[in-house]
């Protein structure tokens, strides 16, 4: 398979680049939306190249862990982190619930300035896969929209309350 499968969602949020951005760079507020329907808890946020970000996500007695780098960081455009599953101690595993998902997905947001409302881009695409993990994440693909939407809806709330002073 010479071409990756790349999951892409544009949106177009009513807030100004400087909030938007706040969302996907604070830790308080990513948690609140990052993982829509399952308490999110961020255990590490270094927002730098090499930087990295640990994220845990409970689902009741259940738990979530993944581990992302951050590859580039400029402020206000564009993130790109490489993402993996691991286990407790942070270490890179295969994903204990698909055990063909990628090891690591590549994340590309990018932001920029549309009047007073900010478009955002999501690129995610497998990252040094193999064929059975390419396969896994192009089978996959049609439902990751229901995740990051109900994610967006929650990052709409997030910015009118910013905007409103809360």
């Amino acid at each position: 398979m010479s071409d990756l499968p790349e999951y892409v969602l544009d949106r177009e949020f009513d807030a100004p680049r400087a909030l938007v951005w706040r969302t996907w760079t604070e830790p308080e507020l990513l948690a609140r939306w990052y993982g829509p329907n399952v308490e999110t808890i961020i255990h590490k946020f270094d927002l730098k190249p090499g930087g990295l970000w640990l994220n845990e996500m409970k689902m009741g007695e259940m738990s979530d862990l993944s581990r992302s780098e951050f590859q580039e960081v400029v402020p206000q455009d564009k993130i790109v982190w490489h993402q993996s599953s691991t286990d407790a101690d942070w270490n890179i595993i295969s994903n204990p619930m698909m055990p063909d998902w990628p090891k690591v997905v590549a994340t590309t947001v990018t932001f920029e300035d549309k009047g007073t409302k900010t478009f955002v881009q999501l690129k995610w695409v497998p990252h040094k896969a193999t064929e059975a993990e390419i396969a896994c994440f192009a089978g996959a693909m049609e439902r990751f929209g229901s995740g990051w939407g109900a994610g967006y809806q929650i990052i709409d709330e997030i910015l009118a309350e910013l905007q409103a002073g809360k």
